[in-house]
């Protein structure tokens, strides 16, 4: 079945019992993404939001809830995409098995994009303000389009099969904007649209710019599948839909002809305003930045159009099962990409990109008595030179002869490693260098640090699954949690400044030093100030959270009986990692009291979310 519409997925999640309407009156500022928090934690269905304050149209949220109602929008297609990725991989396969891939071969040809007529689309030309104003949290600076399809084109090879669309987010009013003449568009680095801008700014001409919002989900699936470069996301959006892209052009503007709305305009050189706060991905607020400014050319809408959004803080949230679908259509392209790696593994409960975790191997040093990385050391630097994946900020890289470790199961992935990584050895630092934009924990936006931590080899410990006697005497500490095997928090007074945090936890370092004894089988001791840590198996979430969100690495690590030679880092005792709230952070996403009570009425008897009360 190919969706010729947002509308076609939703009768046909309705029809199987996969979405329910919410029929009472709903106010855009804050209820709304309150619900959908809600209906996520409570693994409910997609929300079909009937009746916005202040705005005609309708909204639906919570589609990619599940990875299972993920898969069952895309139940006709998901295995030709698989098989796709295959044949990229391995094309020698399609000549082998010509019968095998003859569907594929059809999925291909609905994959090229289809010029079609703006005039028969059913367009009717509306103002920015006339659209859903929904506001997600508290702090945020307005209204945001959370799932736009972001579409430029190369000024220096026009056309659609050489365009990118992506999803960036949008701010539709706040801050300095213009009413409907206005909005700010942020993205990030490494993104196809920056490569675009920068041609337009060379040749000191605008970049003309359509968000596309609605439309078939494969293209907001589209939109953030991670594609090699040359490879159009409108050709992804036809194979997964089952369904040539159709567009037009409208003044020199492309527009998707199967969208609910679009919005046209232009970015010119260097025109930037003030864009943010926002609560993002991380679980915390990106903060207000310059960001490049749209002006607004015109806005369409169908008659009947439907508003998709999502909501993102801290993970899991929708946008996790993003995640868990793109790895289920694209994960076995890793192997080919990068020779040796076996997998990748972005851990979502740590906000995606502060954490990374890989599988490599040891192909090339057999002869080596003593097992160390080595081998494993340059598949990493291929893994944070290639794309997204350059934004990780921590990599741990472990190698298996026997083939059994697995990224995606965490917490046995770390006990392998903490295991059989030599801490005076096997951390590998890059400084002063750039990350994630939406991470705060550098001294300046985009700016800051990465470790590799890197294990290969025979079992060097045993992890201890008990709490030191010792740090009950410690009197800098103030509670002690084992917070999983070979990893112990300790609550200390907050952070000041690193210089403070610098001789204080020397001073916390050398006692433990004296009592390094009582340390066996501990390979990490992480600072942490007024966090309540839930019990387990949640207590994984909350480790890999507080930990790589609220560090960097090379000004948080620390180390019992640290040294430097010839500029090496390393530590004869535990690494101690310092994730106390700092000045600069950002801050984290809190659901007003307020809004918790107002939303109260949907769930109560009678009410359209009775059931999940």
């Amino acid at each position: 079945m190919a969706y010729r519409s947002l509308q076609d997925c939703i009768n046909d999640l309705e029809k199987n019992g996969l979405l329910v309407r919410v029929k009472e009156e709903i106010d855009p500022e804050l209820e709304m993404a309150a619900i959908q928090l809600k209906m996520y934690d409570k693994e409910g269905p997609a929300l079909l939001f009937e009746n916005l304050k202040g705005c005609k149209y309708q909204a639906v949220s919570n589609l990619f809830g599940s990875l299972e109602r993920s898969k069952f929008m895309f139940r006709f297609q998901l295995a030709n995409m698989q098989q796709l990725v295959q044949l990229r991989n391995n094309p020698l396969a399609a000549l082998k098995r010509p019968f095998h891939y003859l569907s594929t071969g059809f999925a291909a040809l609905k994959a090229l994009p289809k010029k079609g007529s703006f005039a028969s689309a059913g367009f009717n030309e509306i103002q920015i303000s006339d659209l859903p104003q929904i506001k997600h949290w508290p702090n945020d600076g307005g209204a945001f389009i959370t799932l736009p399809q972001v579409y430029s084109e190369d000024c220096e090879k026009p056309g659609v099969m050489a365009s990118n669309l992506g999803m960036y987010r949008i701010q539709l009013n706040g801050n300095d904007y213009q009413s409907d003449k206005e909005i700010g568009l942020h993205y990030q680095i490494h993104r196809g649209i920056g490569i675009h801008q920068n041609k337009t700014n060379k040749k000191n001409i605008p970049l003309k710019v359509s968000i596309f919002v609605g439309g078939p989900p494969s293209h907001t699936l589209a939109a953030v599948m991670p594609l090699p470069e040359g490879i159009s996301e409108l050709t992804f959006a036809g194979a997964l839909g089952g369904r040539r892209f159709r567009y037009a052009y409208k003044d020199g503007f492309c527009i998707s002809l199967d969208a609910d709305f679009v919005i046209t305009g232009e970015i010119y050189p260097n025109e930037n305003k003030p864009e943010g706060p926002f609560g993002d991905h991380l679980g915390y607020y990106s903060l207000t930045h310059p960001f490049p400014l749209m002006r607004v050319h015109k806005v369409y809408a169908k008659e009947n159009a439907i508003w998709p959004f999502t909501v993102v803080g801290r993970p899991p949230q929708e946008d996790t099962s993003f995640g868990a679908l793109i790895h289920k259509i694209s994960g076995s392209a890793i192997p080919n990409e990068i020779p040796g790696v076996k997998e990748v593994h972005a851990v979502d409960a740590a906000g995606v990109h502060p954490l990374l975790l890989a599988v490599g191997s040891e192909r090339y040093t057999p002869y080596l008595k003593n097992k160390r990385p080595a081998e494993l050391l340059t598949q990493a630097n291929r893994i944070l030179g290639t794309g997204q994946l350059s934004l990780a900020k921590y990599l741990f890289i472990g190698g298996d002869d026997k083939h059994e470790l697995l990224c995606e199961e965490v917490a046995a992935f770390f006990k392998f490693v903490f295991e059989r990584i030599d801490l005076s050895r096997d951390l590998h630092f890059y400084t002063k260098t750039s990350i994630d934009t939406l991470d705060y924990s550098g001294d300046e936006i985009n700016e800051g640090s990465k470790l590799v931590l890197a294990a290969y080899g025979d079992k060097l410990r045993t992890l201890t699954e008990e709490l030191p006697l010792c740090l009950s005497n410690c009197s800098l500490v103030t509670e002690v949690k084992l917070l999983i095997p070979g990893v112990i928090g300790l609550q200390l007074k907050p952070f000041t400044s690193h210089q403070a945090a610098r001789a204080e936890i020397k001073e916390l370092a050398d006692w433990l030093s004296a009592n390094k004894q009582e340390l066996e089988g501990i390979v990490q001791i992480i600072i942490y100030d007024h966090f309540v840590f839930e019990n387990r198996p949640q207590r994984m979430n909350d480790y890999v959270w507080i930990t790589y969100t609220r560090s960097n690495p090379s000004h948080d690590i620390y180390g019992v009986d640290e040294f430097i030679e010839n500029k090496h880092w390393g530590c004869r005792g535990p690494m101690i990692i310092d994730a106390r709230r700092k000045p600069h952070h950002a801050p984290e996403l809190v659901i007003l009291d307020e809004t918790k009570k107002s939303i109260e009425r949907f769930f109560k008897p009678g009410a359209s979310l009775e059931k999940w009360a």
